[in-house]
């Protein structure tokens, strides 16, 4: 899901930022993060940036930073954020935030005291998160996980939830535990599948709840099995 600036406040660390106007229009998305350093940002942005006005490099009175919330509309630019605090801008201006909310453009405040570094940063990073977790996957579900947890750890989960395994008894029954999905559990296409009698796909069903441990509840440890082989098949 895109980050939106919504989402903003609930980022890690970006607690102290505040939305203060603008509201109908929290669910922009916010493309990149963008500090104008210039009275004018239009020729430096090009849509959907969640832009900083700091006040440092340039006195903003008011009636500029009204101007900022005209030209973000007019840019399409996701949202403003005004840094306030005692060394420039003082406070936010009341009349700011109704504006904001005639224009339903987002505008927040931010305190001078949380690092600029720290909240690009952190911006950028989930918005990097969003767009990957956005990106179609090979493989599905069960691929996604392996790379979520890595291969290490899910080797420990597998002997943590299917204790007492026979050492190599999931690798040798990998066919039996493929052809018992193929085949929705259906013995006998099962034994056509693999191509041997269905006594032979019932004894191997029998090994395998023999290798159980005492205290297992046997459709649960089953399941877990399959789960084990979907997850750690080649």
């Amino acid at each position: 899901m895109a980050l939106t600036c919504r989402d903003i406040p609930e980022l890690p660390g970006l607690g102290a930022i505040h939305l203060r106007g603008g509201s109908s229009g929290a669910d922009n998305t916010v493309r990149w993060p963008y500090l104008a350093e210039n009275r004018s940002f239009s020729n430096w942005v090009r849509g959907g940036e969640l832009v900083f006005v700091t006040g440092i490099s340039r006195h903003r009175s008011p009636a500029n930073l009204a101007e900022c919330l005209y030209e973000g509309r007019d840019c399409g630019i996701s949202g403003l954020v005004v840094l306030t605090g005692d060394a420039y801008i003082g406070q936010l201006p009341a009349m700011l935030s109704r504006l904001a909310d005639e224009l339903a453009m987002p505008l927040f405040e931010q305190p001078y005291s949380l690092p600029m570094v720290d909240v690009t940063e952190t911006i950028a990073r989930a918005i990097v998160a969003s767009e990957r977790s956005q990106e179609p996957r090979e493989g599905g579900l069960a691929e996604a996980l392996i790379a979520g947890i890595g291969s290490h750890q899910l080797e420990g989960l597998i002997r943590q939830y299917l204790p007492g395994v026979e050492a190599g008894l999931l690798d040798s029954s990998r066919d039996l535990l493929e052809s018992w999905l193929q085949e929705r559990g259906n013995q006998c296409a099962m034994a056509e599948a693999l191509g041997c009698h269905r006594n032979t796909i019932r004894n191997r069903m029998n090994r395998l709840v023999a290798e159980m441990p005492p205290a297992a509840e046997p459709n649960e440890y089953f399941k877990t099995l399959v789960l084990a082989h979907l997850l750690s098949r080649p």
